[in-house]
């Protein structure tokens, strides 16, 4: 395992592995909550440092989201050679990473996403950020974007505040405050390769979603069930906010993942 000061294993003891992943400027560390649930369950946990994260603005947006995904596939492989099986969860950008990786070698039997975003359009994001999504396509080739940065809701995607207390004292953990256009324009086109390849994915997946996103319309999970051409489950989150693996029902979301891939590895023993 990376050697990076903020990545984690966890050893289980069922033989089966999750790999999580985290969000655009996000970090292995707001992966420990589900994290010792699903470790509890048994599985072994790797929770991996995406490329160019961990460190500050500068250094992500030397990153693409190609580097970040061949972050995901390594620890996929890595947590192969430890388990005899292996599983990938997901919050937001990370989700899609493991989707994608979960195509790319069959080493991932079965994932589930947490509030896919395609674009920043909830309710609590700023007017401008729908419209600059919008444009992001020529935008994207505009230099100056690259140097902006854009600052977090004051939320910070959770409606708990002792939870969102716990977030906010991760910076030295590696999660950055603020994040530079260019991940806005690699989050675009992540999703557009995520897009085109929906109608072919198999991977069985899970997509869960708060109904109060403050940062993701729910549409975005509506859209990948109807489009993804594998099996797949659709559940709603309650009481939370984007941020559902450490809002208020983060015990939820991980009991939800847990059955979802216990339901895969039942079938795939038959």
């Amino acid at each position: 395992m990376k050697h990076d000061g903020l990545s984690f294993f966890m050893e289980g003891s069922n033989g089966r592995g999750v790999l999580l992943v985290h969000g655009l400027t996000g970090a292995p560390a707001e992966m420990r909550l589900v994290a010792r649930h699903l470790n509890r369950k048994g599985y072994s946990i790797y929770a991996p440092l995406l490329a160019g994260h961990g460190v500050d603005a500068k250094t992500l947006r030397q990153t693409r989201w190609e580097d970040w995904l061949a972050s995901v596939v390594e620890a996929s492989e890595l947590l192969a050679s430890r388990t005899q099986e292996v599983f990938a969860a997901g919050i937001c950008v990370g989700g899609k990473l493991a989707m994608l990786a979960a195509e790319r070698q069959k080493k991932i039997g079965a994932v589930a996403i947490y509030s896919p975003c395609f674009s920043y359009d909830g309710w609590d994001v700023p007017f401008y950020y729908p419209l600059l999504a919008s444009q992001i396509g020529w935008l994207s080739r505009i230099p100056f974007l690259d140097r902006l940065s854009f600052s977090e809701t004051t939320s910070l995607g959770i409606k708990d505040e002792r939870m969102r207390r716990l977030i906010e004292g991760m910076a030295s953990e590696g999660v950055l405050e603020k994040f530079p256009g260019k991940g806005l324009v690699e989050m675009h086109r992540l999703g557009k390769t995520l897009k085109g390849m929906l109608p072919q994915m198999r991977t069985p997946t899970l997509i869960l979603h708060a109904e109060d996103d403050d940062l993701a319309n729910p549409k975005h999970a509506r859209y990948i069930s109807e489009h993804i051409g594998g099996p797949h489950e659709l559940k709603w989150i309650t009481d939370s906010y984007h941020m559902i693996h450490v809002d208020r029902q983060h015990r939820q979301v991980a009991d939800f993942t847990a059955d979802f891939f216990e339901a895969r590895h039942v079938a795939a023993a038959a």
